[in-house]
């Protein structure tokens, strides 16, 4: 008998492992909504009906209901039956940034990975901006700048807005998992950077040069040049990334 044979063999005899009773409940309330018996915005049945149809008490019922919570599938509302919800990008990305930001302060080697993964999409991105960009987009990711101008000075609004500017670009693209993304990794590094390096916070001369750079991105958009647009974001994300490298090498010494 062969080894895959065996294995399947051996696996076919394990004892049934007991389960919780509310990951069952969680199984069969997920193929509902999997099914398309339970719809975006359906309510779902109430802790009474549930307790009855599985036969189980009213513990087991509130912990698999508080599991689909976190899953980010349904929504409770003190008072009213819990309803399926519309899961978006954002909705997946918000369920990894906790431990997301954990593993960022376990390791600054995760930190230089996230900075790497960031200046790899943000070109690809821009790339894709160039190409998909209309009239009325291209205005919206002006508008951006114009903001980010306007909060100079103010250290937490000019963030906001560098954020909404690197968005804008990927919201371009039409594709919402690209926007999602986006702003996950500027939260995640942003988050993290104000916490490891307060000093190099609403530094004039690094907003000046952000925007600046911001500048040369867009116009390059806006001009349809793919291969400066790109450039322009390679070097702009460079040299964020080098400052807060260099700086982390200073406070290790």
């Amino acid at each position: 008998m062969s080894n895959d044979h065996t294995i399947k063999a051996m696996k076919r005899n394990e004892p049934i492992k007991r389960r919780k009773l509310s990951h069952e409940i969680v199984d069969r309330l997920l193929e509902m909504i999997k099914s398309g018996e339970l719809k975006e915005g359906d309510q779902l049945p109430s802790e009474h009906d549930l307790m009855d149809r599985y036969g189980v008490g009213r513990p087991s019922v509130r912990e698999a209901m508080q599991s689909l919570e976190g899953m980010g599938l349904i929504s409770i509302q003190h008072g009213e039956k819990a309803k399926v919800k519309k899961v978006t990008a954002e909705d997946i990305i918000d369920q990894i940034s906790s431990t997301t930001n954990h593993l960022l302060s376990r390791s600054v080697k995760n930190v230089e990975h996230l900075r790497e993964a960031r200046q790899v999409f943000e070109v690809g991105v821009v790339r894709l901006a160039v190409q998909r960009a209309s009239s009325s987009r291209i205005k919206k990711l002006e508008k951006k700048l114009d903001l980010m101008r306007r909060s100079r000075g103010n250290h937490e609004e000019f963030i906001k807005a560098d954020q909404s500017f690197h968005t804008a670009l990927a919201e371009i693209s039409g594709n919402p998992i690209f926007s999602a993304v986006s702003q996950a990794m500027f939260k995640w590094l942003s988050e993290f950077h104000n916490t490891e390096y307060p000093n190099l916070l609403g530094v004039p001369e690094l907003e000046e040069l952000t925007l600046k750079e911001h500048e040369a991105i867009f116009q390059c958009v806006r001009d349809r040049d793919s291969s400066g647009a790109a450039r322009a974001m390679s070097d702009h994300i460079l040299r964020v990334n080098k400052l807060y490298n260099g700086t982390n090498n200073r406070k290790t010494k």
